[in-house]
């Protein structure tokens, strides 16, 4: 096993759950998850926005508001095997999210009503084997209703039917009145069998600073788990330079992967703004290596 920057398609697409989630961490927080809306047209429409989020240097692709029970994936003729056909295509793990619905939240705007493939359901996470879903990350999207609660019941659930990585947690409030995030709930995630904590990044939601997420890490790590920051308020389509501040930031606070979000054209991160995360977190050195290794290697 190498560290993740530094595998060859062929190492990363054989790693087993365990051996992708030690290459990540033998990365050293240089390590980028790119999410795009996947049933969204693309920015260049004959090509799937997670072939442009890999030229511009995403690592981990993670597609979001996949119904996986009846997927939709813009950029491909066929949808019956989608996560394998991508991963031909970008040589890179690929993850979808399911958001565990909590029709009892405390909502603060309208709720959005989402389709039962993109829930966590039974069905749904016996479907993420059979495609071949590397990772799957249990989080909520605006207006859906996801809480802390539902995230640990579907952290428990998800191990039942499910053998690949389990990233968890909130970026945002996804509309629920309540604290994105808690030690007790972090440490519920962890016992409840996630891999990876998912937290806001710092400078993406009101008063989360560097003092709470480095504390957060510690624990985090001290639990043997990782963290990923994420980029979920929009703010992945705004300056270069607010994207490298942002990923500067979180690094220096012990992230273990960058997430950046979708809110751009296509339904995918402005593409000089996935590149400019990497150069801030990684340099030109590792952002040329992995965006001209072949995939074929």
């Amino acid at each position: 096993m190498k560290r993740l920057i530094s595998s060859n398609t062929s190492d990363m697409l054989n790693y087993t759950p365990s051996q992708l989630r030690q290459s990540i961490k033998a990365s050293e927080g240089r390590c980028i998850c790119s999410e795009n809306v996947a049933t969204r047209e693309s920015f260049i429409g004959d090509i799937t926005s997670a072939e442009i989020a890999k030229a511009f240097g995403a690592d981990l692709i993670l597609l979001n508001a996949v119904d996986v029970l009846d997927p939709n994936i813009k950029g491909l003729d066929k949808q019956d095997d989608f996560a394998r056909d991508l991963k031909k295509l970008v040589g890179r793990p690929i993850g979808v999210n399911l958001e565990p619905i909590d029709t009892n939240a405390k909502m603060m705007d309208e709720t959005i009503q989402i389709s039962r493939g993109r829930t966590v359901n039974e069905d749904s996470l016996k479907q993420l084997d059979k495609l071949g879903i590397d990772f799957l990350c249990l989080t909520g999207n605006p207006g859906t209703g996801v809480t802390n609660a539902t995230i640990e019941e579907a952290i428990k659930e998800a191990k039942k039917y499910y053998n690949g990585l389990i990233i968890a947690g909130k970026m945002h409030s996804s509309g629920v009145d309540e604290p994105i995030y808690s030690k007790e709930s972090i440490e519920n995630f962890i016992e409840a069998g996630a891999d990876i904590i998912l937290l806001p990044a710092i400078g993406t939601v009101p008063g989360f600073n560097s003092q709470m997420l480095t504390e957060a890490v510690a624990f985090i790590h001290g639990k043997k788990a990782l963290v990923m920051t994420a980029i979920g308020t929009s703010q992945e389509g705004s300056s270069r330079e607010t994207i490298r501040k942002i990923a500067i930031d979180n690094k220096i606070c012990g992230a273990d992967i960058q997430h950046i979000g979708d809110a751009g054209f296509g339904g995918l991160a402005p593409v000089e703004n996935i590149f400019e995360m990497s150069l801030a977190i990684r340099g030109i050195r590792h952002t040329v290596s992995m965006i001209a290794r072949s995939i074929n290697r």
